[in-house]
């Protein structure tokens, strides 16, 4: 087990103040930089950063943040919540660490498709019904992981099916 204690941060973020969404942060001794490989291997659709120590992952809405002495988590309801996906999140390397010799460890470095990349790819018919104001404000969104591919109505298309292949394995939205 790598990690056995942490303390639990629970936070509105400081460029939100009065923000209804929390951010949390368990601090821990133990260094877990050596699971971060293991666990690049098993999410697939994390972005891993071997240099900074560092995996951020998606998750529900939420960005996850694995890094040597903390893991940081986003877009969370209350302090409850908060507790529940940490432990959670703890519990996922512990388990990864305990499985690390059925794994092979990755250090391929990925790294988020950029609003223009998934830009080219849209409809690009600013029709709205995603609610936003145009096809590029969503496709930035999409890129940051603040919009899904479900929401883009056009893509349902059977005319786009091939489109929505390349931006599911761009963006890794599986759930389209």
């Amino acid at each position: 087990m790598l990690i056995d204690h942490y303390d639990l941060e629970v936070f509105t973020p400081p460029c939100e103040p009065g923000a209804e969404r929390f951010s949390a942060i368990a601090r821990f001794g133990a260094d877990i930089s050596e699971v971060l490989p293991y666990l690049n291997a098993t999410l697939k659709d994390a972005l891993y950063n071997p240099g900074a120590q560092a995996l951020i992952w998606q998750r529900g809405g939420r960005k996850v943040v694995f890094s040597a002495n903390q893991i940081a988590v986003s877009n969370l309801e209350d302090r409850k919540e908060a507790e529940g996906v940490i432990q959670s999140e703890v519990d996922r390397v512990n388990r990864t660490w305990g499985r690390r010799g059925d794994v092979t460890p990755s250090t391929q470095v990925r790294q988020r498709a950029t609003p223009l990349e998934v830009y080219k790819l849209m409809p690009q018919t600013n029709c709205k019904v995603c609610g936003e104001p145009t096809c590029y404000v969503f496709a930035t969104k999409l890129a940051a992981g603040q919009q899904t591919l479900s929401n883009c109505p056009e893509l349902r298309d059977s005319n786009y099916c091939e489109t929505l292949a390349a931006l599911q394995r761009l963006i890794g939205d599986i759930n389209a």
